[in-house]
């Protein structure tokens, strides 16, 4: 097959629809996440994943050897919003097929793209502390949720993502930023309040969701291989930004919402409908 038409099947799959099935659906509303298997193909990440891994690589600033690092910073290099960057990590982060999916899981009319993000554990990395999504964003509504892609297949040494569920119904430990007190705090305040904790291997084209209230971690990466995952951050197309409660959420505004005026929509540049029905 040469490489057109082949360029082409993989756009194509990129935009053709998934179809979740409603025990899924019912599954992503009690529990704050779920996990769906062969959503993406070897040949989409093979692809895609060398064009975000190369922009990781070139636009990463954090150069410093791991045991001079924060938690934070030994738990991935973080790179964020590649849309905006390369043209070709644009067709990745706008795929239709992705944006649906999360769509149907939040039962709303359709989905803007808040931000993307790659999350790249290098091999001796960290954990990735117990946290909310959410604490950071100045959204009102919480219809909001994270599509989490590793680019390879993530066994348990590789630190995949783990979750605790039903907790994105809880109000405990909302005001927290991921550290080393919320990995502590957050743990404690799960098991007193018996919320189980789903921490398994992702299969190649696996992929996740998660609610942006959903509590998550992610163990070290103990592999010599780079743990490589893409994400894109969804939000109701209807969303409404509030009031930023803390200096994060300040920071987002201006970065990821142009400062637009507390009580108003996103605006369609930055955080353009990624699907719609």
């Amino acid at each position: 097959m040469d490489a057109t038409i082949d360029r082409e099947t993989l756009l194509s799959e990129l935009q053709a629809p998934y179809v979740v099935e409603p025990k899924a659906i019912a599954s992503y509303r009690e529990k704050g996440y779920v996990k769906l298997k062969d959503v993406l193909s070897p040949a989409v990440l093979d692809y895609y994943g060398t064009i975000i891994t190369n922009l990781v690589f070139k636009l990463n600033t954090l150069i410093k050897p791991m045991e001079e690092r924060t938690t934070y910073e030994r738990a991935f290099l973080q790179i964020m919003n590649l849309w905006r960057e390369d043209d070709q990590a644009k067709e990745f982060v706008f795929s239709r097929r992705l944006a649906k999916i999360a769509t149907d899981l939040m039962g709303v009319k359709g989905v803007r793209i808040y931000h993307d993000q790659a999350l790249y554990k290098e091999p001796s990395g960290g954990i990735t502390p117990w946290h909310a999504d959410q604490f950071y964003w100045p959204l009102a509504s919480p219809n909001t949720v994270t599509v989490w892609i590793p680019l390879q297949q993530t066994p348990m040494d590789m630190g995949p993502l783990a979750f605790a569920e039903g907790s994105q119904h809880i109000e405990i430990g909302r005001d927290i930023e991921i550290s080393d007190a919320s990995e502590k705090t957050l743990a404690d305040t799960l098991q007193q309040q018996n919320f189980p904790m789903h921490d398994a291997p992702f299969d190649l084209g696996e992929v996740s969701y998660h609610a942006g209230w959903t509590f998550h971690r992610a163990g070290p990466n103990i592999s010599d291989r780079p743990r490589k995952v893409m994400t894109m951050i969804y939000m109701d197309m209807d969303q409404v930004i509030m009031q930023p409660r803390n200096k994060f959420q300040v920071a987002d505004h201006a970065k990821w919402l142009n400062n637009v005026p507390v009580g108003s929509h996103p605006q369609d540049d930055l955080n353009p409908i990624l699907f719609s029905y």
